[in-house]
């Protein structure tokens, strides 16, 4: 089992950072403001051959029961209790404040092995910082600077003692395995995007069972992307919970614009994106924008509309559902829609079937022979148009790849194909192939003409 390490401490200590440099990667979002971190974030990190589960924690606060603060405070006592060590983390440029006095005495109450670390230490001001740590009365800080990766080395010395013994890695140059057993077992990545307080955090909770993520009636509540492991039906899933995406000119403020690049990585990361609409204001503009970017960056999608508890329940809804996403995205027709309630839990089952079924369609691959009968009907129904009084011509397809299914038409004149007959055979491939709701790739490349070298001769 991975050695597990919760990052603690009060807000803007530079959590965070230490967080990002001991993955390797800038996965928790940073900023000056203070308490930009709220979700507790988990990753996998390494210093020299040591290797370990971290977990980045909203910075230690006080605030009244039921507020965002208290809370935010319940998720650092949880990843506190999920870890086998902690990283006491404080600011040795700023000095002890008496918040760190009484979070060190929370750490210590912990009774679990608190690495003493004093963040910020470069120069004159931060030495003096670090060496008043000492009257935490834990022990020896380490001083390093996160940001720059000065004293990771000191680090490493503090954190050997405390980890197991290193084991030999396994060679990880495997191929990537592409066949339908690894499909069927493999976890699904899926993230979880759409306009501010649509509900995403509450419906991943709802699918956890329990109070994972941070969920506040106030638009804005999530900031970083979080991941969590879901099981459903024996079927393994990573959820990423993203912050609400608002029109690019709505956003003002540094700290939208670095968890509106968070989401983004997160959808193109993922294998199926669920965009999450209010059922009470469902396909916005803003909502088809980012249907249109999923397609764009080639993932498969699902629509759940969620609060269908606050909606007057009349006959015919869902098919009135199924003919407006078809109508507003005719780029993915047939796109999965569910009516859900992440507060109610009403269509879980109907969204996790939903997005195992996309998951399928976004990686089939179509039998060549089929392809190739479906491809004569096609232009036998309806030829290509002439162009400049010259007929096209379209010899034969073939699939390129899946995830998502991308096919080669060989052709004369590619450039000379209209956009519109190449929407007639997407939409025939959909129906031909059942492909609803997954983008679909048409590449025209032009057949070599064999004569051409001698045309040239003659010349």
């Amino acid at each position: 089992m991975s050695f597990t390490l919760a990052i603690i401490g009060r807000p803007n200590v530079g959590k965070s950072t230490l967080f990002n440099r001991l993955v390797g990667q800038k996965l928790a979002l940073v900023d000056d403001a203070p308490g930009v971190t709220r979700d507790r974030r988990e990753g996998e990190g390494r210093l020299g051959d040591l290797s370990f589960t971290l977990i980045d924690t909203a910075g230690l606060d006080e605030g009244p029961k039921g507020s965002l603060t208290a809370r935010m405070q319940e998720q650092t006592e949880t990843a506190i209790e999920l870890a086998d060590a902690l990283l006491f983390v404080i600011d040795a440029r700023a000095g002890l404040t008496p918040n760190d006095r009484a979070f060190a005495d929370f750490a210590r109450r912990a009774n679990k092995p608190v690495v003493l670390v004093a963040n910020k230490s470069e120069g004159k001001h931060g030495e003096i910082g670090a060496m008043e740590s000492y009257a935490l009365g834990l022990g020896d800080p380490v001083q390093i600077s996160a940001e720059h990766g000065e004293g990771m080395g000191e680090l490493y010395d503090a954190l050997r003692p405390l980890l197991p013994e290193p084991v030999e890695e396994e060679d990880d140059d495997q191929p990537f395995d592409d066949s339908d057993e690894a499909i069927a077992t493999r976890p699904i990545r899926v993230a979880i995007v759409g306009r501010p307080n649509a509900g995403k955090s509450t419906f991943i909770n709802r699918l956890l069972g329990e109070e994972r993520l941070l969920t506040s009636p106030e638009a804005g509540t999530t900031r970083d992307s979080i991941a969590v492991e879901v099981e459903w039906k024996g079927r393994d899933f990573r959820v990423f919970d993203t912050a609400g995406l608002r029109r690019r000119s709505r956003i003002e403020e540094k700290l939208e614009k670095l968890s509106v690049a968070d989401a983004l990585r997160a959808v193109r990361f993922a294998e199926v994106v669920v965009l999450m609409m209010d059922a009470q204001h469902r396909f916005e503009e803003q909502d088809l924008r980012i249907a249109d970017l999923v397609e764009r960056e080639g993932r498969a999608l699902v629509i759940a509309v969620n609060k269908w508890d606050l909606i007057e329940r009349q006959g015919g809804q869902i098919a009135q559902l199924r003919a407006d996403a078809d109508h507003w995205l005719p780029q993915i027709k047939g796109v999965p829609i569910v009516a859900t309630s992440g507060m109610l839990g009403e269509g879980v089952d109907r969204l996790m079937q939903a997005i195992q079924d996309a998951y399928k369609v976004w990686n089939r691959r179509v039998p060549t022979a089929a392809l190739n009968r479906w491809f004569e009907q096609a232009i036998s129904q309806n030829p290509p148009p002439a162009v400049s009084g010259r007929r096209l011509k379209l010899n034969y397809v073939t699939q390129a790849k899946a995830r998502p299914p991308s096919f080669v038409v060989f052709c004369s004149r590619a450039d000379a194909v209209p956009e519109s007959y190449l929407r007639y055979l997407v939409n025939s491939l959909r129906g031909a192939f059942e492909l609803p709701g997954t983008p679909v790739r048409i590449t025209l490349r032009e057949k070599a003409n064999p004569f051409a070298h001698k045309r040239k001769r003659k010349s």
